[in-house]
């Protein structure tokens, strides 16, 4: 396989993994918190736990997308 199309390969993989960062964001950080500050849903607990662990989640997904670019040949 030539290098071009392995680079391409590998950029591929790192977007679809920032995706997925992007939509845990979405879904389980921003969601829920706009839901709480639109008295849509209580500010509890488990919520703000929901949120911080997506919050993690997400930024672990984007660095492992970064940390997949590295792969990438000149």
């Amino acid at each position: 396989m030539s290098d071009l199309v392995r680079n391409e390969r590998t950029k591929l993989t790192a977007t679809y993994v920032n995706g997925l960062a992007i939509a845990v964001i979405a879904v389980g950080g921003i969601a829920p918190a706009f839901g709480a500050a639109n008295g849509i849903s209580a500010l509890t607990p488990p919520l703000v736990l929901t949120v911080c662990v997506c919050l993690f989640l997400s930024a672990a997904l984007h660095l492992l997308a970064r940390r997949i670019l590295k792969g990438l040949r000149p």
